[in-house]
């Protein structure tokens, strides 16, 4: 099986950006769609995109579409979220996951495999 771990949080001023990767080891990621997901206090874990397997399909949270972009870099085995103009509400922790489905989805119950999460925090 897969496993995941996320790096490249931090601390970012509201209208900069962040890089998150996902990087894979036990398994090639491209061999599973990938979801990004993040939770902020107090507040259930939500999806904010999906990319598949072949990385042709994707699809991002409304509130993020037009900021935030995710790509696979499937030599590295890792699958990065690009995350640009940041703002106060994109706070949260974020999570990386995989599903051997081919489909999207956004639920966090069909994701069998997940990272530990990085922060990220835009102060206001």
């Amino acid at each position: 099986q897969v496993q995941l771990v996320e790096s490249g949080g931090g601390l970012v001023q509201a209208g900069g950006s962040l890089t998150l990767s996902c990087a894979a080891s036990g398994r090639t990621l491209s061999s599973y769609s990938v979801g990004w997901f993040r939770q902020a206090p107090g507040k259930e874990r939500e999806s904010v995109g999906f990319i598949s397997r072949s990385g042709g399909t994707l699809y991002y949270k409304d509130s993020v579409k037009g900021r935030f972009t995710i790509a696979r870099d499937n030599a590295k085995n890792t699958v990065a979220l690009q995350m640009n103009n940041l703002k106060p509400e994109d706070t949260a922790v974020y999570y990386c996951a995989a599903r051997e489905s081919a489909f999207y989805s956004s639920s966090d119950r069909l994701y069998a495999f997940w990272g530990q999460g990085t922060q990220v925090t835009v102060p206001s």
